[in-house]
């Protein structure tokens, strides 16, 4: 493979980089007061319009929608060829957002554009691309190791021209944004069909009678208002027929679909989260001293900096792989792929954000620097689109398979 960029990524990556100088960096401040201001005054889960006000400066930079390869509704950019650009982007928490770029929208946007019909691109998709509402992803389950999709208990149960929907979700991103609309929710249509054709999607709406939010979920003590990540309820939760995706049984083939371009995401913003996390290191050991030298000339810094710049450059080029190989051959041949930089970016991410902290000291650990909210981000993303040792499961089965009689 070519691991060269392509023009139209320089370009945009220039763009992207000198928008998040002028606008990102400065505004990191502002957002966080923003948000300490609001809890103060019982409006924690209240859209920040420090990050509202840089979504139209976004979208006149033609900064809008990159995700989406689908060039009806975005950039047409390929994965390869979006990577990078996740990467700038992932520096900052909330910067995706910025740019209509965060997750779980996107997934949701792509899962619309998909498996959706006309009518539900024009209830749902449309204004999610333009920035007026966002959606959450209910899946993941309390009650079952959600870590095998097979095990969701929640049913989705045909009643005439109606489904009927009842099952306790958590970890349901996007939930607590009084902007949230629409669901996506996965459950049982039918509990004796083969074991990965019992499962459906169907899209929610999020004022439908019988849902309750229970509670935001915390990251080692975040909260991640005002998004948030949500325990819910569908209790008796009725809707047409007609939202139900590609139809009954398909839940889990959408959730492959789904989750393959979301894995690069994740890891690329995970890459863009640690190239930060080495540069706020290598600053600050150029300028701390203790023991009488410079942190940066003492030996287990210098170590942890060489190795954290060979973990990003491997972890990268390993996802531009995963990106390549999707783009070339589909989804289905770069499993194995999808399924590596799923263990390696995270893990990655982990180690070097830790080396960071540990550099700072006590500054590592509190609000003046970024990196102890951006461990707790990387940390969750181990369990994010399914935890490391399921992935590693079907990395050794595919490599096994290698040598199998007849193989």
């Amino acid at each position: 493979m070519d691991f060269n960029y392509s023009p139209r990524t320089i370009d945009l990556q220039e763009r992207l980089r000198a928008f998040m100088d002028e606008h990102i960096y400065p505004a990191e401040g502002a957002v966080l007061e923003e948000l300490q201001a609001n809890t103060a005054a019982g409006r924690r889960w209240t859209p920040l319009q420090a990050i509202e006000q840089l979504k139209p400066k976004a979208r006149d930079a033609g900064l809008w929608n990159l995700f989406l390869p689908e060039s009806e509704y975005g950039a047409g950019l390929t994965n390869q060829e979006y990577a990078p650009l996740a990467e700038v982007m992932g520096r900052v928490a909330w910067a995706s957002e910025v740019f209509n770029c965060s997750a779980p929208d996107t997934g949701n946007m792509e899962t619309i554009v998909r498996y959706g019909s006309a009518e539900h691109k024009k209830r749902w998709l449309e204004p999610l691309l333009a920035g007026e509402i966002r959606s959450a992803f209910a899946m993941t389950e309390p009650g079952v190791a959600s870590s095998d999709a097979t095990n969701i208990e929640a049913r989705i149960v045909r009643d005439g021209d109606d489904y009927v929907l009842n099952g306790r979700k958590w970890w349901t991103s996007g939930a607590g944004d009084p902007r949230c609309a629409v669901y996506i929710f996965m459950g049982k249509t039918d509990p004796d069909a083969p074991r990965h054709a019992q499962q459906s999607m169907i899209l929610v709406p999020a004022d439908a009678p019988g849902i309750k939010v229970l509670r935001p979920l915390q990251v080692l003590g975040y909260d991640d208002a005002p998004h948030g990540h949500m325990e819910v309820i569908f209790q008796n939760v009725r809707v047409p027929a007609s939202n139900i995706l590609l139809g009954e049984g398909r839940g889990f083939e959408i959730a492959q679909g789904r989750l393959g371009p979301g894995r690069i995401h994740h890891c690329m913003r995970l890459i863009g989260v640690a190239e930060r996390a080495l540069e706020l290191m290598c600053k600050r050991a150029t300028k701390r001293v203790a023991f009488g030298r410079p942190l940066a000339e003492q030996g287990v810094t210098r170590e942890r900096i060489a190795q954290a710049r060979c973990k990003i450059d491997m972890a990268r080029l390993l996802t531009l792989k995963a990106a390549w190989m999707m783009d070339v051959a589909g989804n289905k041949a770069a499993k194995a792929e999808i399924a590596m930089i799923k263990v390696v970016a995270p893990q990655m991410a982990c180690d070097v954000i830790d080396w960071a902290m540990q550099l700072h000291g006590g500054a590592g650990m509190c609000q003046d620097f970024p990196l102890a909210h951006c461990f707790a981000t990387a940390r969750t993303l181990r369990f994010a689109d399914g935890p490391d040792e399921v992935h590693r499961n079907a990395i050794a089965k595919i490599e096994l398979g290698r040598y199998a009689i007849g193989a």
